[in-house]
């Protein structure tokens, strides 16, 4: 619940509070907890390489601990979320809402500093070995080591996650701003280069190309969050604040969830998958000497299904609250004020 409807529920105390509503926190809690099941799943058998759950069905000759591992994984998430609900039983829909949009926002802040520091860092050294500048700095050896993606995503780029998480937690705002501020400054500066001093290097465009996808992918969970997506707006508009959430949590489901899971399974259910094939091998692009993140690129697919899939989440508890007449209805900002 926002702290300006806490201080409205303060003020008016004949403000009836909300119902229990554990069935549908629970519905809520194991989605998201499924979520990340699936997301173990998939590390366990396709990137380590471990025997899958369907391999329980065969002949066994590689023990049943990892599928049984894979299948408590999806256990456990239903397990969680119903002695969760259980024991914060004064937990409204709404404030369960909004944790699950605030580790939505930090997976997404998580995301936009790991393209800005991969980015930037990447970046840079595409620009010294397109100069031959590199080995000077580092040596002949490194420098070969650092033009295979093989080495440049393990010690260069997967540090830079690390240290993205840290600054997730430091910074609390999103910097969708800055991020397109970035977008722009970089193709002013391949304008600048090609049109006043004859210079353009494929990193150049490499970079604008990873920024833009990140910001149009990563956005998209604070932009239902903030309910700023474009409506095919017929009647929706005219309806009453419990039918929007009728519709609102009906559509959460049969469309946003759907089409995320949908997403997730055919991008990353095996080593073929477009997800997995590129950050597998470190797919990289045909350009010599541009940047290393195609499959950096191919993973934005993956966070965007993700972070969508939470916040539809938390906006199918927000709208069930809305259906239910619960006090402390968020209006979002009007888009453009």
């Amino acid at each position: 619940m926002s702290a300006a409807s806490e201080g409205a529920v303060g003020v008016h105390d004949d403000i009836e509070p909300a119902r229990p509503a554990p069935l549908t926190r629970m519905l809520g809690w194991a989605s998201l907890a499924m979520i990340f099941a699936y997301l173990f799943n998939i590390i366990v058998s396709v990137w380590a390489e471990q025997p899958e759950i369907r391999s329980l069905a065969g002949d066994g000759e590689a023990g049943p601990f990892w599928p049984m591992l894979q299948i408590l994984a999806y256990a456990g998430g239903i397990v969680f979320a119903v002695v969760f609900v259980q024991r914060t039983g004064h937990r409204t829909l709404r404030d369960d809402s909004a944790t699950i949009a605030s580790m939505t926002n930090y997976l997404i802040r998580w995301a936009f500093w790991s393209v800005v520091l991969i980015g930037l860092v990447d970046a840079a050294i595409s620009f010294l070995r397109v100069e031959d500048l590199l080995s000077t700095l580092v040596g002949d050896q490194l420098t070969q080591d650092i033009g295979r993606s093989r080495f440049r995503g393990p010690y260069i780029h997967i540090p830079m996650l690390g240290l993205a998480l840290i600054l997730a937690l430091k910074a609390k705002t999103l910097g969708f701003q800055w991020l397109a501020l970035l977008v722009v400054v970089a193709e002013l500066f391949i304008v600048l280069t090609r049109f006043v001093f004859s210079y353009e290097q494929a990193f150049q465009g490499d970079l604008v190309r990873f920024w833009y996808g990140s910001l149009f992918l990563f956005a998209s969970a604070y932009t239902l969050f903030e309910d700023g997506h474009v409506r095919v707006d017929v009647l929706y508009s005219g309806f009453s604040q419990r039918r929007k959430g009728l519709v609102n949590s009906v559509g959460s489901v049969l469309l946003g969830l759907s089409l995320c899971w949908t997403i997730l399974i055919f991008a990353m259910w095996d080593k073929s998958s477009i997800v997995n094939s590129a950050l597998l091998t470190f797919e990289v692009s045909q350009s010599g000497f541009g940047m290393y993140v195609k499959y950096w690129m191919a993973a934005f697919l993956a966070v965007f299904a993700v972070s969508m899939a939470m916040q539809f989440t938390s906006y199918f508890l927000e709208s069930v609250a809305d259906r239910r007449g619960d006090p402390g209805h968020r209006e979002p900002p009007v888009m453009g004020h």
